[in-house]
């Protein structure tokens, strides 16, 4: 059995530590190329399968859990660029090895790059390893012991590093470097010394003591032995002796410690030999290694559970629990009601999705919020559609109200105010109610009618003015004066046994007999022979007659005998819905005139609705 080297320094206080042992020596064992191919590519885990048919990412009734993609060894089959290797042109090279009785024996070979059985290319490196088949890559030979050589390996993506194992087929490097880049290569730092004079090569204090404050700096390690047999291995564990390594979860330094996009290795120095341990030192001055491991995961932060070539070809993890990114580093569109957090044992920190009440498709998160809602939500809803307005799309925005009907979800929840031009103070109506702001004297929910004692102007200032009312002569009002008066020169005998505005409906038949048809309000009234004069408002005039009726004050002219027997039946400050005929009096009378063929009916407000839908009819001809 091959004589094995381990560079892994031990602490009797950390258990993690003990466990990167374990993987450091499963992987010496021979085990590390077969965990698993490239992220990417299917492998096999280093723990107990899963059920198949259940998401990693997901547990009992689909509650998000924290997964990650299976353990691997991420430098299997990835280019590795050299910055010298042997074979061109042909070179010798000599190692020693134990003969059968102990002895040192010394064989030479010839590396030759155009020779398949001979040559040593950096390929082999990352090969599948076989301890019964070593492959080996070799530098050129060195006149001295003190020649650099750069190895550099891209792992493609973000990885989170477990250890880097490297198998020497020769001697072990004096001194040597890992670097790690965390951006493809473009800067890097400085990961793990070894050398048997950390001061004098490095001007750092072999293994110092590894804190909290310093666990996310390198340290220097004395990897000499007096041993110059092949074979040896060093591996570099990157949590091992690192203190917040059993809080990881919790530990921003060691996640971003233990990432990488692309590993360089430099050999800055070779063991001396004696004179007597080579006849040509310069054949033996050489680095050669036969196996480059890096075992880790494709960082996914804990959202996703495999890893492998996206869209653009490039390596991406299959995030889940609503995040995004090659890393899943972000929540995905529409999901920021709270910050983007990595997953942990404990909670899987899914991204939540803006409550926009489906009038938004875009949101953003505003920290201070989040706060101010401890913790719960900080999402903030953009360009709000269907009229909402608010931080959450709850409410209708200015110039239009509440639809209590529908619910707050609902594309149609927030109605135009609607408010009168002239009636009300302006276009904004109360959001809850729907009633807008009226001028004096002026009602309803838009502001279209004067209040009662009000009648209506001319003015757009002033719509509704007040109703001035007649001084009185006696205590006895001026209504009941006139009907004595009139029910004194008549007796119910002479009153019409039927009359037409005795009725309760109204019907398109009625409507089309008639010549004209109004709304009015009655406002005074006075005796003018044998008439009683109404001052009245018209409101709204739905059919007109020859006389050409419009909105605004005029007279209403009844005979006090049709009065008297109330037919029709008018009183003051009411209301009225008139149909009436055009005779020969009405040409007489500067107003409307009024009998008791006429039909005289007290307003109510849903005749609106029904007097313009018998208008539309008419102007279809149907009268």
């Amino acid at each position: 059995m091959q004589i094995v080297s381990l560079c892994l320094r031990r602490t009797e206080h950390s258990k993690m530590a003990l466990w990167w042992y374990v993987v450091s020596v499963f992987v010496i064992m021979g085990f590390g190329s077969c965990w698993g191919a490239r992220a990417g590519n299917s492998g096999i885990s280093m723990f107990a399968a899963q059920d198949s048919r259940r998401d990693p990412c997901y547990g009992e009734n689909n509650v998000p859990k924290r997964c990650e993609p299976d353990f691997v060894n991420a430098a299997f089959q990835a280019p590795v660029e050299a910055s010298s290797t042997c074979g061109d042109p042909p070179s010798r090279f000599c190692a020693l090895s134990s003969g059968a009785e102990g002895e040192r024996q010394r064989n030479c070979f010839i590396c030759d790059e155009s020779h398949p059985k001979r040559r040593h290319p950096a390929s082999y490196l990352t090969d599948l390893h076989n301890p019964n088949n070593l492959t080996c890559w070799q530098s050129e030979p060195f006149t001295q012991s003190q020649h650099n050589v750069t190895l550099k390996l891209s792992l493609t993506k973000r990885f989170e590093i477990t250890y880097i194992s490297m198998e020497f087929c020769w001697l072990h490097p004096d001194s040597m470097v890992i670097f790690k880049s965390q951006d493809f290569g473009k800067t890097w730092q400085p990961y793990q010394y070894y050398s048997s004079q950390c001061r004098k090569t490095y001007g750092m204090p072999k293994n110092a003591v590894i804190t909290k404050q310093n666990e996310q700096e390198p340290a220097c390690t004395d990897i000499h032995s007096s041993d110059l047999i092949a074979g040896s291995r060093v591996a570099f564990s990157t949590l091992e002796g690192r203190p917040s390594a059993y809080d990881f979860d919790n530990s921003p330094v060691l996640q971003d410690w233990v990432t990488a996009t692309d590993i360089k290795i430099v050999f800055n120095k070779l063991p001396v030999l004696g004179e007597n341990e080579d006849e040509n030192p310069r054949e033996s001055l050489y680095y050669a290694l036969s196996d480059l491991s890096v075992g880790g995961r494709c960082k996914c932060n804990g959202h996703a559970s495999s890893c492998g070539p996206g869209r653009d070809g490039e390596m991406e993890c299959d995030c889940k629990h609503n995040t995004a990114g090659r890393e899943c580093e972000l929540c995905k569109t529409f999901h920021y009601d709270r910050p983007w957090a990595r997953a942990t044992s404990k909670e899987a920190n899914e991204c939540i999705p803006c409550n926009c009440n489906l009038h938004a498709r875009k949101c953003r998160f505003n920290m201070e919020l989040y706060k101010l809602s401890g913790r719960k939500s900080g999402g903030v809803c953009l360009k709000c559609r269907h009229n909402t307005d608010g931080r959450y799309c709850h409410y209708c925005k200015e110039g239009y109200y509440r639809d209590q009907s529908k619910p707050i979800t609902h594309r149609k929840v927030c109605k135009a105010c609607d408010c009168h031009p002239i009636g009300s103070l302006g276009s904004i109506c109360n959001q809850t109610t729907g009633q807008c702001p009226c001028k004096d004297g002026v009602t309803g929910l838009t502001c279209n009618r004067c209040s009662l004692g009000y009648q209506q102007s001319r003015s757009p200032v002033a719509p509704c003015i007040r109703i001035k009312e007649h001084p009185r002569i006696t205590s006895q009002p001026q209504e009941q004066r006139d009907e004595a008066a009139a029910s004194s020169q008549t007796t119910d005998g002479d009153c019409p046994r039927n009359c037409a505005g005795s009725t309760r409906k109204i019907s398109q038949n009625k409507y089309c007999k008639k010549d004209y048809v109004l709304h009015a309000h009655v406002l005074s009234r006075e005796m003018e022979d044998e008439w009683v004069k109404f001052t009245v408002n018209v409101v709204t005039v739905y059919k007109r007659g020859e006389q050409r009726i419009r909105r605004g004050n005029t007279f209403l002219y009844v005979r006090q005998r049709d009065l008297t027997c109330k037919c029709p039946k008018i009183r003051l400050r009411h209301r009225y819905l008139i149909l009436g005929d055009e005779d020969d009096s009405s040409s007489k009378r500067d107003g409307i005139v009024v009998d008791n063929k006429s039909i005289v009916l007290k307003w109510r407000d849903e005749w609106d609705m029904r007097m313009r839908k018998f208008q539309r009819e008419q102007r279809r001809d149907e009268c």
